[in-house]
């Protein structure tokens, strides 16, 4: 028989305490007997061995207690109710008990940390986390709307309830899945950066500790759709002239030719506003709070794009913006114009609004402008830090330059397009 547990651990200071004679400890109790056990008027225990014991109070109730002694001082913690925790699990909860105090915790102050936790971790649901991250975000309200409302389409009615820190890669893959089959490649794409930006958040703030996206990351093929590729010439040409001959909203054409014409953002040309422009200078300035980069971004204007706006200032010139809502003048047209004329136009899946700026970026690159030039135009940040810190040089007369030729040979690309097409004469 081994030697009482008291008897073992006094030289550390961390010991069992049993009320029960030694010989009572080592028999210990049977379930039967539990079982059996009524209430009296006044609590009585019933010892299970080793300082474990079984208080039966007046009103019948059977608690599990333990007690130990820790740094010189006896202390007992609850373990849980009879039936409900049977003779074997109350012993093993003893063991775990135990261990902790081998190690100078006490037992009850673990359970209230982890009762803490638990509550902490419910709290902290992938949903709350997430949606605090969009709201932390440096973005557009349209484009905070845009990303949660994915989230609630296709990642909230599986996780979205769940504390962040029970989401396994599991559920990921499942997310991933359900989304490529019903939404389509592109929207299993963005959920997927999205949830590892959320989980990346949630570790930074301590409510997370990996993020579970990153085991199934590649578990998807990559679509390989060539609606971002950079257009050819000849693919410029055809599209500008399918555009310009369509026979819808004018004012979804002239958007769409400002697009082109400056290299701007859709979302930057479709909610532009007539104070922003200045045509007799030929410059459009976008205020910062419209930036992708909150920063204010000067555009020169080519003539040809001083001509559509003088145009378009006769149709539109008494609203705030350039391009108003067809049902709500005080507010701008949506980008999903675009999206709608290319459909009609038989463009859709082979061309981007957003490829308009990688097509603009690779032609002047492979004209030999310099890349300076080209990435202010953009409104890029400059990826070298020290390079960025030195280099607040706009190029604003260059970029004039660069445009004005751009804008040129936008005209000869569409001019060719449309003598190409036309029947050849016998």
């Amino acid at each position: 028989m081994p030697p009482n547990y008291l008897e073992t651990r006094m030289d550390t200071g961390f010991a069992a305490v049993s009320d029960a004679p030694k010989s009572q400890a080592r028999r210990g109790i049977s379930d039967a007997a539990l079982r059996a056990a009524k209430p009296k008027s006044t609590p009585y225990k019933l010892s299970a061995g080793n300082a474990l014991y079984l208080e039966v109070k007046p009103n019948g109730a059977k608690l599990w207690r333990w007690k130990y002694r820790l740094l010189g001082k006896e202390s007992r913690v609850a373990l849980g109710s009879y039936p409900k925790l049977s003779l074997r699990e109350a012993r093993e909860a003893m063991e775990a008990a135990r261990k902790l105090v081998a190690q100078g915790v006490h037992p009850a102050q673990q359970k209230k940390l982890e009762r803490l936790k638990t509550g902490v971790d419910h709290a902290n649901t992938f949903e709350a986390v997430a949606r605090e991250w969009v709201a932390l975000r440096d973005w557009q309200e349209v484009t905070k709307a845009r990303r949660l409302n994915m989230l609630q389409r296709v990642v909230f009615p599986h996780v979205g309830a769940l504390p962040i820190r029970q989401v396994q890669p599991v559920h990921i893959l499942d997310i991933l899945k359900r989304a490529d089959s019903r939404n389509g490649n592109s929207v299993a794409c963005e959920a997927k950066r999205t949830m590892s930006s959320v989980f990346e958040f949630a570790v930074s703030t301590l409510r997370a500790d990996s993020d579970p996206v990153y085991p199934v990351r590649k578990a998807l093929v990559a679509n390989k759709t060539q609606h971002k590729r950079p257009l050819s010439f000849e693919e410029v040409g055809a599209l500008l002239n399918a555009v310009e001959g369509h026979g819808g909203y004018y004012q979804i054409q002239a958007a769409f030719f400002l697009m082109w014409l400056t290299l701007a953002r859709p979302s930057e040309v479709i909610e532009a506003e007539w104070c922003e422009f200045d045509l007799d200078q030929a410059l459009w300035r976008i205020p910062a709070q419209r930036m992708k980069k909150r920063k204010e971004h000067l555009i020169p204007l080519p003539a040809q794009a001083v001509a559509l706006l003088r145009s378009l200032r006769m149709l539109t010139g008494s609203r705030s913006h350039l391009f108003p809502h067809r049902d709500d003048r005080r507010k701008p047209m949506v980008t999903a114009s675009f999206r709608q004329m290319l459909k009609a136009l038989g463009w859709a899946g082979k061309f981007s609004p957003h490829a308009t700026r990688t097509t603009g970026s690779t032609r002047l690159n492979e004209m030999g402008f310099s890349p300076d030039w080209i990435e202010r135009q953009l409104a890029h940040d400059e990826p070298n830090a020290v390079r960025r810190t030195y280099n607040h040089a706009d190029y604003l007369k260059d970029r004039a330059t660069m445009m004005q030729r751009w804008a040129d040979l936008l005209d000869e690309w569409k001019k060719k397009t449309a003598d190409a097409m036309k029947p050849v004469l016998g």
